[in-house]
């Protein structure tokens, strides 16, 4: 029931401590304002992961050779393995039920390439047509590589969108000529790429052109990369990627003459098995950020809680009189904490809402590659509010208890 006489003095009491009421009231504003913005930076890093990882096709795997460690079947260690397009022929048949999308790949690091008066090193690589799903290119002008391009070797390359701005400016580079090395290439398509300005200086050409061109006629590869079948779920999909991973690293240890427990031969990234860790890393900077942001407002809520034991020591005498006149327990233990909740849920709000208003002005500012939009969701406010009014009632309880256990004759004595 709404008692006007109580809000008179909760209003009246603020009035003659504006000072200490607006320290008290920061203390606890700062908590929440903190707390928030901890949270809404942990849901920026976690929209940033989920944006990187949105760059790449889902589940892609990577495969690259190392060097050998152990000693196996009379082979030294220190072995530089090498891959070839046999390993890709053979990964491919051996798990074509698990696999979607398959590329291979040779690098031209740092390839020079000149257009008329223009020239530049940038990368090149040669890859297979799945290169372009696994990768998410999107083609803004002419197409990427083909499955004639491979079969024909053919001398065809497509260029990223910061190379064509570089080397042909304005001019539609389709149809024409470059020299990579020195070796005519016919530019068939221009890309874009999620990741920005880096992967757009890239070229890419036919794998087998690059290995007929530039590897010696040798079948060498860099590295191969696939994507798996969808699962339902992310279980059922980590499941599968530990299981080919493992398949496949044993199926090029064996056909490499590798000792099965030699971790450094044979590389494998899982962009799968890599999700979960930095989800799991995230859910760990997400704790730490509440643990932070609540102990901010248990410092606060204890300020709130010092001030109402000054303001109970203050009253002393005026509670010992409404006692004598007849006050419950219970009423004088509400008059306190009304006061408190009052307090900590005026100051907690101008903390929330100060913390919300920063997060939309500054969020969509900040330019991150692994930090994106820091936001608050709803579900995440109302617990915050919750938090207001339980931190105002603790605060106040052990106070209004004490003020209620006070006896009319000693508070009457009080000086």
């Amino acid at each position: 029931m709404f008692n006007i006489e109580r809000w008179q003095e909760i209003f009246e009491a603020i009035a003659k401590n504006k000072m200490r009421t607006f320290l008290t009231g920061t203390s606890v504003a700062s908590g929440i304002f903190i707390l928030v913005i901890l949270l809404g930076a942990g849901k920026g890093l976690e929209n940033g992961i989920a944006k990187q990882f949105a760059n790449d096709a889902d589940g892609v795997i990577w495969i690259w050779a190392g060097t050998t460690t152990k000693e196996y079947k009379g082979l030294n260690p220190g072995r530089r393995i090498q891959l070839r397009n046999s390993d890709f022929v053979i990964s491919k048949q051996k798990f074509e039920s698990q696999i979607d999308k398959k590329s291979s790949k040779f690098n031209i690091w740092n390839g020079n390439i000149v257009y008329g008066k223009e020239t530049g090193n940038y990368d090149c690589q040669g890859v297979s047509p799945d290169h372009q799903a696994i990768e998410k290119v999107t083609i803004v002008a002419g197409r990427f590589i083909n499955q004639i391009d491979l079969s024909n070797k053919r001398k065809v390359a497509i260029i990223g969108q910061k190379l064509k701005q570089d080397l042909f400016k304005d001019k539609n580079p389709i149809g024409e000529q470059i020299a990579i090395s020195n070796v005519k290439f016919e530019v068939v398509g221009v890309f874009t790429d999620p990741g920005g300005e880096r992967e757009e200086t890239r070229t890419y050409l036919p794998v087998t052109t690059v290995q007929q061109v530039f590897g010696s006629g040798e079948d060498k590869l860099n590295d191969m990369s696939f994507t798996l079948n969808k699962k339902d779920t992310y279980e059922e999909a980590l499941a599968e990627s530990k299981k080919f991973t493992e398949g496949i690293s044993q199926l090029l240890k064996g056909k490499n003459t590798i000792a099965p427990d030699d971790a450094s031969a044979i590389g494998i990234n899982s962009t799968v098995e890599n999700i979960k860790q930095f989800y799991d890393l995230n859910l760990y900077i997400r704790l730490f950020f509440w643990w932070v942001g609540i102990c901010t407002i248990i410092a606060g809520v204890v300020g709130v809680s010092n001030i109402m034991l000054i303001i109970v020591k203050e009253r002393t005498k005026e509670i010992g009189i409404r006692k004598a006149l007849g006050a419950t327990p219970l009423s004088i233990v509400g008059m306190i904490l009304h006061e408190s909740i009052f307090i900590t849920t005026i100051a907690g709000f101008v903390g929330l809402l100060s913390s919300l208003s920063l997060l939309e002005l500054v969020g969509p500012q900040i330019k991150s590659d692994y930090f994106f939009n820091p936001e608050v969701d709803f579900t995440i406010a109302l617990t915050t509010l919750v938090l207001l009014v339980f931190a105002g009632a603790l605060a106040g309880f052990f106070p209004a208890y004490k003020a209620a256990k006070i006896k009319p004759i000693v508070a009457l004595r009080d000086e």
